[in-house]
């Protein structure tokens, strides 16, 4: 699957255009650089995919017809490739988001279009049951865009006792104690209406977390109760510049590993964020933006090694390729001529 120095990545779609599905590639960190994209698996609208711990399975959203749901693949070993192991979908639109937990026994599934959370349980071969659980939200918030609930996101807390949820269109978080019988409400946190929130990352000390939001473009740095599952919020900072006023959206957000940096993706904007994270307090401090080189930065992801960073642009079809400077947290751009068709989701191999 790898030497110390190739690792294999993964790219969730939108199939329009030249699109088949999930793309795989490798990236060389010896010679910096993206190469080998190839299609792993023809499907419609893999727009996010989640990846087992032990690398043994690929869950992905799906969309077939009037249904949508989530698909389970195995990964096959030093090939890149995908090979479908079974779907579950439910009628009307495919969710937008997809995890597993790291014992590869739950899938969640949130759906932006619906509102809507779906748990699942796997079997023994990495497939998955239909959902025993779906969790229908309920709300409005002031924007045009919030009429009603827009899940985003659905993860799990780093202890995986609980579930979380995150809406947009409700700007709520809103956390859920899991287990294979149902997932049940234990906690909720509105936060700035109209902020539209989208993604959230804990921080690897556990105690603290970052939700992006969507329509104000703006990291909301959160403490986390692990003992009732609850947040709190610290800090609301933009990740765009305040003079910038045509359209953003904020998109992806992600946590270095030694817990100093956060980084955030803007959609308009076209930019990553670099934030400094405060080990004391929580509290961030903006360091940078850096272009991403193509419009509508969907998603973005830290290799293994954290010393590179790899984006991935929805609207111009590219995935562009950082070193980035563990020290001070800042991306120096390396490649940005990749090209994979309408890439919203990447995901590395876990080495």
């Amino acid at each position: 699957m790898s030497s110390h120095n190739k690792f294999t990545g993964f790219v969730g779609t939108y199939t329009k255009g030249d699109s088949k599905g999930i793309y795989s590639f490798t990236l060389d960190t010896e010679n910096k650089k993206i190469s080998e994209v190839k299609v792993a698996a023809e499907l419609e609208n893999p727009t996010y995919v989640a990846i087992s711990n032990d690398n043994q399975y690929l869950y992905s959203v799906i969309k077939e017809g009037e249904q949508g749901g989530v698909a389970a693949y195995s990964i096959l070993e030093n090939s890149g490739t995908l090979e479908r192991k079974n779907i579950q979908l439910l009628p009307g639109s495919s969710p937008c988001h997809v995890s597993v937990d790291s014992g590869n026994h739950f899938v969640l599934s949130a759906n932006y279009h619906k509102g809507n959370i779906s748990a699942y349980l796997t079997n023994k071969d990495g497939g998955i049951h239909p959902a025993y659980s779906v969790i229908e939200l309920q709300g409005s918030g002031p924007s045009e865009r919030q009429e009603k609930p827009h899940t985003h996101y659905s993860g799990f807390t780093p202890d995986e006792k609980y579930a979380v949820v995150v809406d947009l269109g409700i700007d709520k978080l809103i956390t859920y104690k899991l287990d294979d019988e149902n997932l049940t409400e234990v906690s909720s946190l509105s936060v700035k209406p109209g902020s539209g929130p989208r993604h959230l990352e804990f921080h690897p000390n556990g105690k603290y977390a970052y939700l992006m939001t969507e329509l104000s473009s703006e990291v909301i740095a959160l403490e986390y109760h692990e003992e009732d599952g609850s947040f709190k919020e610290l800090q609301y900072i933009s990740a765009i510049p305040e003079d910038f006023t045509e359209n953003s959206q904020g998109s992806a957000i992600h946590v270095s590993s030694d817990g100093r940096f956060v980084y955030a993706a803007n959609r308009g904007h076209d930019s990553i964020a670099v934030f400094s994270i405060n080990q004391e307090s929580g509290k961030l401090t903006f360091i940078e933006h850096t272009s991403t080189e193509g419009s509508w930065p969907r998603d973005f992801i830290l290799d293994p090694t954290e010393k590179f960073l790899v984006a991935s642009n929805q609207e111009s079809g590219n995935l562009v390729l950082y070193v980035r400077d563990t020290e001070t947290g800042k991306l120096s751009l390396l490649q940005s001529d990749v090209a994979v068709p309408y890439p919203v989701c990447v995901k590395f191999l876990n080495y």
